[in-house]
This record gives C-alpha cells, sequence and structure tokens, in this order.
C-alpha cells in the first residue's frame, strides 16, 4: 500500500504544479473556460486518488475547492482576483498536508478552516446559498463538512442507476432536482432526463411528476452511499442500481459494449427485437454494391484499409498502455553509475586489444565499445528533462513577489523545450530564484517610475533556453533601470575591493556584485540588501562546471547569461598528453587539431598569438601554464578551441584521441584550483585531469593583467 501512496503523492505533486500554472494563467484570463476545467480536474484528480489511498484529509479539503470551481464552472461565480489568492492558497495547503504525511512538517489545520471560511464569505458575497455545515470541522481535518458517508468505499466504480419516481412523489415535499444534485457529489456522473411518458397538454397534471432520469455514476464511496441518496423516498420509487464497470482493472474492451446489449441490459429492449432488426440490417458495403454505386473490388479495398487501421491502432494503443513509467532519482542515478563504470572497463578493454594485436580481440574490443557508446547515450537521454517544468515554478515567485513590492511584473519564457541533465537542473534552482529577485528588486521600477521615464507601466523578467554547442545558455533579462557602474566602482572602493585608480573594464566592474557580501542596496529588505546572493549564485554555477555573464545598459535592464553544461556524468573528450600528464579536452568545444614546428610553437608562445587559417587568434602552452619541466617534442600539436566565440589555441604535446570520459568529482581540498573541472580514470587505471578550457584562458588573462 505505500508504493501506492508515495506513487500518489508524485501524481498529486505534478497536479499541484499543474494547479499553479493554471491558475495563474486564469488570473490573466478570467473567462476562459478551458483553464476553469483544467484547475477542476487538477483539483478533481487530487480529490479522487487521494481518497482512494488514504488521503481521506487532503480529500475532503479538496472537495471543498472542487465545489467552488463547480460552481464557476456553471457560471455561478465569477473569477476574481481574491478566489485566485485563495486557491493559490489552498494549493499551498494540499502540498503541506502532502509533506506531513511523509513526515517533513506538520500542516497548520487552522490554516485550511480559515481558506475553506474564506471560500464561503465568496459563495455567501454571490449571493448564493452556502453550503450546509452540521457538525463543524473534525480535529484534524479540514472539510468537507457536508461529505458523504465513509463506509462502503470501494475503488472508482461506475454504476447505473434507473430512478423512477413514483407521479405523487411533489405531494410529500420531495425535490427529485435535489436528489440527483446529491448524487452528484459522490462522483462524476451522467445525468440523462426520460421524458417519453409526459403527456400531451390537455391531459398533464401540472401537480405530478412525468419524468425519470438514467444516471451513470463512477464514484468511490460505494453503493452504500448510492442507496443513502435515496433513503427516504424508496418507497416512493421505482430504484435500479446495477454496476457496470468494478474499477479494479484497466479493462479489455475500449469500445466498451454496443448499444444492443446496453439496451437490452437495460430491460428496455428484448433480445428477440434486438435479433429481429439486426436481421433486417446490411453493411453499408454489400448494400452500396447491391444499388450499383460501387463496384465490389473498391468496397473489399476500402475493407481491407479498415481492418488493417483498426489492427495497427490496436497495436498503438498496446504499446501506448506501457509506453511511460515512474522511476525513482536513486535507481536512475546507479544506472548512470554502473554505466560510467562499464565505460571505463570498455577502455581498459580496448587499450589490451590495441596492446595483444590480436585480430579476435580487437573486433570484440570494437563491438563493446560500440555498444556501450549507445548505452551511454540511451542512458544519458534518460536522464535528460526540458528546463519548461523549472520555468514555470517561476511565475508564481515573479508574481507574489511583484504584489509584495508593490510593482507590475510579469516573467516570459522562451526555449523550455531546452534539455539539460535533471542533476543540473535540480541544483539550477536556487541560483535562478536569487537571481530573479534581485531582478525584480533592483532592477524593475517602481510603476510610477516606470511611467515618468517612458516605459510600459507593467515590468517583464524574461527567461530563456538555448543549445549552444556542447553547453546551453540560459538568460535572464529585465527591462528595468540596469546597472549603474559609477554606483558599482564606488561601492566597491568603499568595502577595499578594488583601489580607486584601479583600471577595470565594464564587464570587470559588473562582475564586482558576485564579491560575498557587496549589495548597492541603499536599505535592507526581506527581499534583499544584505549582500548575499549573488556569490552564491556564482559559487553555484562554477560548481556545475558553468559560467556567469553580466550585460547591462544603464535605464535599459540587465542580462544575466548562464552557460551550463549538458551533463555532468559521461562527456565525450579529446585525450591529450603533456610529457608524462593527461588531459581532457571537453569534445564539444573543440573546433580541430593542428601541428607546429618547434621553431613556430617558440614564436606563438611569445607573442601569445597564432596564425590559424589566416587569423590571429590567442595561443596558450599547457606545459608552460602547468609548470611542467623538460623539454617539448619538435612537433608540438594544438587544439583548437572555441570559447564565448571567440577561438583560442591550446599547445599539448601529444593528442591521443577521443575518449568517453566518466566525470570524477574533485576532492574538496582541490576544488579551488582554476582551470580543473574534474578527473577521469584511464583504462590503464591512471588519471586524467578534465580541463575547465574557460576559466582556464581566464585566469592566465587575469595574471597576465596583475603582471602588467
Amino acid at each position: 500500500m505505500e508504493n501506492q501512496r508515495q506513487a500518489y503523492r508524485e501524481e498529486a505533486r505534478e497536479l499541484l504544479a499543474e494547479l499553479e500554472n493554471a491558475l495563474l494563467e486564469l488570473e490573466e484570463t478570467p473567462d476562459d473556460s478551458e483553464l476553469i476545467g483544467r484547475v477542476f480536474r487538477a483539483m478533481h484528480t487530487i480529490k479522487g486518488s487521494g481518497a482512494m489511498f488514504g488521503f481521506d484529509d487532503i480529500a475532503a479539503f479538496t472537495h471543498e475547492i472542487e465545489t467552488i470551481f463547480d460552481r464557476v464552472r456553471g457560471g455561478e461565480i465569477a473569477v476574481s482576483k481574491e478566489m485566485v489568492n485563495l486557491s493559490l492558497s489552498a494549493r499551498d495547503q494540499i502540498q503541506a498536508m502532502l509533506d506531513a504525511s511523509e513526515g517533513e512538517n506538520t500542516a497548520d489545520a487552522s490554516n485550511g478552516e480559515a481558506i475553506i471560511s474564506a471560500f464561503r464569505s465568496l459563495i455567501v458575497d454571490a449571493g448564493l446559498p452556502e453550503p450546509d455545515q452540521p457538525g463543524g470541522i473534525p480535529e484534524g481535518v479540514t472539510g468537507p463538512l457536508n461529505a458523504p458517508p465513509e463506509t462502503g468505499k470501494a475503488a472508482h466504480a461506475t454504476y447505473r442507476i434507473r430512478f423512477r419516481p413514483e407521479a405523487d412523489i411533489f405531494a410529500s415535499g420531495t425535490n427529485p432536482i435535489l436528489l440527483l444534485n446529491e448524487l452528484r457529489e459522490l462522483g462524476d456522473s451522467t445525468v440523462v432526463a426520460q421524458t417519453d411518458a409526459i403527456p400531451e397538454l390537455a391531459d398533464l397534471a401540472p401537480e405530478a411528476c412525468h419524468v425519470y432520469w438514467d444516471i451513470i455514476l463512477t464514484s468511490s464511496q460505494g453503493i452504500d452511499a448510492i442507496k443513502d441518496v435515496f433513503i427516504f423516498v424508496e418507497d416512493d420509487c421505482e430504484l435500479r442500481i446495477d454496476v457496470v464497470d468494478d474499477g479494479r482493472g484497466p479493462g479489455s474492451d475500449a469500445d466498451y459494449k454496443r448499444l444492443g446489449e446496453i439496451l437490452v441490459e437495460r430491460g428496455d429492449l428484448s433480445t428477440g427485437d434486438l435479433v429481429a432488426v439486426l436481421r433486417e440490417q446490411k453493411p453499408i458495403g454489400e448494400l452500396l454494391v447491391e444499388k450499383e454505386i460501387l463496384d465490389g473490388g473498391v468496397v473489399t479495398a476500402a475493407l481491407a484499409e479498415q481492418h488493417h487501421v483498426r489492427q495497427v491502432r490496436d497495436r498503438r494503443r498496446e504499446k501506448a498502455a506501457g509506453s511511460s513509467i515512474r522511476v525513482a532519482a536513486d535507481k536512475l542515478d546507479a544506472l548512470v553509475n554502473l554505466v560510467g563504470e562499464l565505460v571505463t572497463v570498455q577502455a581498459r578493454l580496448s587499450q589490451k586489444a590495441a596492446q595483444d594485436n590480436e585480430c579476435d580481440l580487437l573486433a570484440i574490443a570494437e563491438e563493446v565499445e560500440r555498444l556501450t557508446a549507445e548505452l551511454r547515450d540511451n542512458t544519458m537521454s534518460i536522464r535528460m528533462l526540458p528546463i519548461g517544468t523549472t520555468f514555470s515554478t517561476f511565475k508564481r515567485l515573479v508574481r507574489d513577489l511583484s504584489r509584495d513590492l508593490d510593482k507590475n511584473v510579469i516573467l516570459t519564457t522562451a526555449g523550455e523545450e531546452t534539455e539539460l541533465d535533471k542533476t543540473v537542473i535540480e541544483q539550477l534552482n536556487d541560483p535562478l530564484v536569487h537571481i530573479i529577485r534581485n531582478s525584480i528588486d533592483h532592477g524593475i521600477e517602481v510603476p510610477a517610475a516606470r511611467e515618468a521615464s517612458g516605459k510600459p507601466v507593467q515590468g517583464t523578467v524574461h527567461l530563456s533556453a538555448v543549445h549552444s554547442g556542447g553547453d546551453v545558455l540560459i538568460q535572464i533579462s529585465d527591462d528595468g533601470a540596469g546597472l549603474d557602474p559609477q554606483a558599482i566602482r564606488k561601492k566597491a572602493v568603499a568595502r577595499e575591493l578594488i583601489t580607486p585608480d584601479a583600471d577595470l573594464t565594464e564587464n570587470e566592474i559588473f562582475q564586482l556584485i558576485f564579491a560575498p557580501g557587496f549589495s548597492t542596496a541603499e536599505a535592507v529588505t526581506s527581499v534583499s540588501g544584505r549582500g548575499v546572493g549573488m556569490d552564491v549564485v556564482k559559487r553555484s554555477i562554477e560548481a556545475l562546471r558553468g559560467s556567469i555573464d553580466i550585460s547591462s545598459r544603464k535605464g535599459a535592464g540587465t542580462t544575466i547569461t548562464l552557460r551550463l553544461p549538458l551533463t555532468l556524468a559521461i562527456i565525450d573528450g579529446l585525450l591529450v598528453k603533456i610529457a608524462d600528464d593527461a588531459y581532457v579536452f571537453p569534445l564539444a568545444s573543440v573546433e580541430e587539431c593542428t601541428e607546429f614546428s618547434r621553431h613556430a610553437a617558440d614564436k606563438a608562445r611569445e607573442r601569445k598569438m597564432m596564425n590559424f587559417r589566416g587569423n590571429i587568434i590567442s595561443y596558450l602552452s599547457l606545459r608552460e601554464i602547468f609548470a611542467v619541466e623538460g623539454e617539448p617534442p619538435d612537433n608540438q600539436q594544438v587544439v583548437v578551441a572555441e570559447i564565448n566565440g571567440e577561438k583560442i589555441g591550446f599547445a599539448v604535446d601529444h593528442v591521443i584521441g577521443q575518449h568517453q570520459t566518466v566525470i570524477k568529482t574533485l576532492s574538496r581540498v582541490y576544488q579551488d584550483v582554476q582551470g580543473i573541472s574534474g578527473a577521469t580514470i584511464l583504462g590503464d587505471g591512471t588519471v586524467a585531469l578534465i580541463l575547465d578550457i574557460q576559466r582556464l584562458a581566464y585566469a592566465v588573462e587575469t595574471e597576465e593583467q596583475i603582471a602588467a
């Protein structure tokens, strides 16, 4: 049972995310019936599944909110900002109840009662009758106040109900419509009024009931709850309740029953009459041929097409039934670790085969290498998730924060389909929260200031993601006041981060905001101003082997660009050697490799530049950077890589070739080493360091500026 409860928690969290998005969209377009339907369906599913798996407090609380939106669907209540605010609070309360079920915290029942009370006030304000409130709310349960009996609960079974009241039922003061409404509260229902017994107007008795009803009801409350609805009129009506689907299995007949079967089961048609009618019918193909409208061959071809397509759709339906499964994250991580170990073993096998030079062993090693590469790619693709899910969570943040700061801000997004490793996405949430909070608090002006400067009153924060080689670029931009380089410089001098005569570019000044404790805010608020956040952002992004860049124009806004690797587990690398030490370049950043003579390499090293296909590009010698002793080979090889759109040549002793690289994180002792992002184990058991070429180039440039 606990497995099913955990599955419900996961499904409920997905539904809560969907509910939050739908509510935020509904706030913008309150008359959108499709959005109202999305909200209702999400709450209905949370309630129904919660009751099934023992989350009675969630089911009871959600039932109250669902009732309100059922009235919204019916046009009785209009969507208002207050209703959206309450609904979002209700969503947070359900989230708290879910967390409480796992022992993470305790849900505040009084908060749930306050939300329900506020919703009831909305009903009263709309001039509608308030739901009955017998007995109050039991301790620890936050509604509903008029819940149906708990006895007789079962799976979501489907019932066929025939309710035919006596003609004089009105004389006893009974209103059948109220009974039908009470029946609707038990679950999803379809009600059909049968009017065949209504007489001609001249013979109509106004005080008599001439209508009866057929109801199809899907409910988890059980047949006893249905009988309780009619308990006071059971002697004044004809009542028939049949179970047509017990809800205990997925079912095998997608088309359910044929019309004739249903009519016979209901007792509205005899088997003999059905057979007689069917005998009179002829297939449409036979009728077309008889009337010489079509040739028999054409009809045969059409029948063949029909049969074929039905078979294909049946197979597709069977495949779709098991097309996706939910896998625990720790199992997926374990799979990736095993694949990483397999990659390392495969490298050992390939190296051994090359050393022994045996044809059979070489063939086996090549086949294992191919299969390992496919397994690695498939495993990594399973870990890739669209970043849109993360983006959507910030809509609520922007909405609530702009309200708290008395600003008018919206969030727009682009590139939601861009995929990233799940580990990267999980660690990306906090940095993005800090950046967005700063954009709204420091960047976006208050409406009056925006209007005075000729800007739209409503500010915009834009989130976008796009692939760039082996990386993903995530940009957070706003149309606010922008950064003031002079104010940043003045603050940095006051905090002795730089000297008053320091010669810094505008980009270097912007990078000062990542210094610990740095803030240009004049006053400390509940949102920012303490200088905590942006330094954490930088450390978090660098821990992901990424980089962060800022561009801004005073009065026109700021754009922060995060460059992140696609994955933190296994990458394609280019293995090189300097003396006896091995290093790995991320292959996605490598443009090509070329070769230099000893004399040409010496000249390039002196000038820090080289001629590459007619263009002058920067040149760095890894032997010199890492202070490797000994003489370089007569012919040095150069790996040309692209960093932020610029090409840089890295001189190495030897290029070994492509290498599947399993990334191993370095010890905390080495976490501040510039230019190294991790390590990997080679086939012979030696360790190769993985180069972070962007930070390496930046470190060299910084040292040269300091030396100058």
